[in-house]
Order: structure tokens, then sequence, then C-alpha cells
């Protein structure tokens, strides 16, 4: 399978940075195979064109960030410790390569909307790890159980992406992963029974 050969994650590795350093649509394919030390022709090999690029290197990192969560939770006693879980990880993952967050925060919003259906076919499991969450924390009484789920993880993800965003139109210039517990605690008050 051709995602198992090294020359599709180098190509993939140096569109991440590419597409950061000179934006989508600046971003010619032969940057990217120059960047990836391969020949032009080598890139098409693997990828259709510049716009397959951007979905694969979206669908690559993502596949692998929500394995990572999945896993990470799967043995966390309740649903308010998973949701932190999640945001340390939304937060680590996006701090912990800046060109990539640049590439999803940014780069991503221009496309197209067929890019966009593409992105958000993509997104779709890990909006189904959030609504897990959210289901077992109203199940076992931690959350409200007036809660509407889709509303709900819209605005969980909404928040994490905005702020995401912002930081990183901010340049990076504070730490990220150290607004987790506060975004948590924000939103776990607006869940919990108590608040209801």
């Amino acid at each position: 399978m051709k995602k198992n050969k090294p020359k599709y994650n180098q190509i993939i590795e140096a569109a991440v940075e590419v597409i950061a350093e000179n934006g989508y649509h600046a971003s010619q394919v032969s940057k990217i195979a120059k960047k990836a030390g391969v020949a032009d022709g080598t890139i098409y090999l693997y990828f259709n064109n510049k716009e397959d690029i951007l979905i694969s290197v979206f669908e690559e990192k993502m596949g692998q960030f929500i394995e990572k969560i999945a896993h990470a939770i799967s043995n966390m006693n309740n649903a308010e410790e998973k949701l932190l879980k999640l945001i340390e990880m939304h937060f680590h993952q996006l701090s912990e390569d800046h060109h990539l967050a640049i590439v999803t925060q940014l780069e991503l919003r221009q496309s197209n909307t067929d890019l966009r259906l593409k992105i958000n076919s993509i997104l779709k499991p890990y909006l189904t790890v959030i609504d897990d969450i959210i289901i077992e924390g109203t199940r076992t009484n931690m959350f409200r159980d007036d809660l509407n789920v889709l509303l709900i993880r819209q605005m969980i993800f909404g928040t994490l992406d905005e702020i995401v965003t912002n930081w990183v139109m901010k340049e990076q210039k504070y730490d990220l992963v150290r607004k987790a517990p506060e975004v948590h605690a924000f939103i776990i008050n607006g869940l919990s029974v108590q608040s209801k």
C-alpha cells in the first residue's frame, strides 16, 4: 500500500512545511518535491494533484491523532477525565507542530467547497469521540440529561478550534497546553448536573 512507503511520508511531512511557509496557493508541487528530496514526477506516483496532497496531510495527521486519543481515553474512569485528556491532546498535538497548526487552522480554511466536504468527512471520527464522551457523561449522571449532543459537540470542537486558531494568529506566543484545564473547567461548568 502506498501509505507505507517512506517516500509517501517524506512528501506528507514536506507538504506540511511548504504549505505552512508559503500558503496553499503559492505551494507548487515542485516546491514540495524539492523539500521532500524527490523528483516532481515521484509526487504523482502517490498523489493526483496538490489538493490530494492537502487532503492526505489532513487524513494522515488526523487519523494518527484520533488513534492516540482513543487509546489514551480507553482506560479512563469517567467522561470528565476523558474530556480533559481530549482537550489536552488537541492542544498538545498542534502546539508540538506549528507548521501543522498553520496548515489546519489557516490554510485548510481557504479551500474550496469540495475540499471542505472531504475535510468534514475526515473529521467525523473525531467528532464521534466527542459525542461518545458527552453521551457517557449524560448516561452516568455526570452531565445534564437535557443536552443536545450535536450542539454541545459543535460548541466543544468550535471552542478548541478557535483557541488554537487564535494561538496561531498570535504567533504561538503563549503555552497553549497550559490553557487546557481552564477551558475544561469552563466547558464542564456548562455540562454538569449542578448547572441545570
